[in-house]
């Protein structure tokens, strides 16, 4: 079995999760959130292993600096923690392990990428993006966790940074990343994964707003669902 076919069926069965999400358009439930680092673990766990186990020769090649780029991001999840349904737990830990061995096994065993592939435009603007999200998500989350005190259990407006404009600005953030990350690995998978996180978070953010709209007669009405001043 050529080492592409796990990576063609596991990109497309991600874009097949990222459809069926929009299919079934579940909201998001709310004020049943735990902070858990368990879902994200895999992600980190599974391709930092299989980079651990590649010879030092490989480490400083484009592959691999894109792999790290990957852990980054999850890392700061695990470091910071974060919100996450309690029923949806273990259904997170699966697909974050099925996630990171995707992206880890293409990285690692399959992409090839030329030494100049650090001066592409597909590379540098993908990693601005990738740091640009980032920073919008890491902020709005930092804006997000000011609206409660420690035992408070009330809702309150996100205010300031993107949350100005819309109701997802820490959704918004995460799907900046991943759209960076699939440029600048110009790869299947990482594609296949910006789709799901499009889809998946898109809706979340839109079940957001409307949960908003909902509960403050005073949210403001021009702020958006998920992308300023169109949705």
């Amino acid at each position: 079995v050529p080492v592409e076919s796990p990576v063609l069926a596991g990109s497309a069965t991600l874009a097949a999760l990222g459809a069926l999400v929009l299919c079934l358009a579940e909201p998001a439930g709310y004020g049943k959130y735990t902070e858990s680092r368990m879902p994200e673990l895999p992600s980190f766990a599974v391709p930092a292993g299989i980079l651990a186990g590649q010879p030092r020769s490989l480490f400083g090649q484009p592959a691999t600096v894109l792999l790290g780029l990957f852990l980054t991001f999850v890392y700061s999840l695990l470091t910071r923690g974060r919100p996450f349904p309690v029923v949806f737990l273990f259904r997170g830990f699966v697909f974050c392990m099925g996630n990171g061995l995707l992206q880890g096994y293409y990285l690692v065993y399959c992409a090839e990428y030329p030494a100049e592939w650090y001066t592409d435009i597909r590379f540098s603007l993908g990693v601005f993006l990738f740091i640009l999200g980032m920073g919008i998500n890491i902020h709005s989350d930092y804006i997000l966790r000011q609206l409660r005190k420690p035992g408070e259990i009330i809702y309150r407006i996100p205010q300031g940074g993107l949350f100005t404009y819309v109701s997802g600005a820490n959704f918004l953030g995460e799907i900046i990343e991943w759209i960076g990350y699939a440029l600048a690995t110009w790869s299947l998978p990482a594609l296949a994964f910006a789709f799901f996180s499009l889809c998946f978070l898109g809706l979340r953010a839109f079940h957001h707003h409307r949960f908003y709209l909902k509960m403050f007669e005073d949210y403001p009405k021009s702020r958006k669902a998920l992308i300023p001043v169109i949705f």
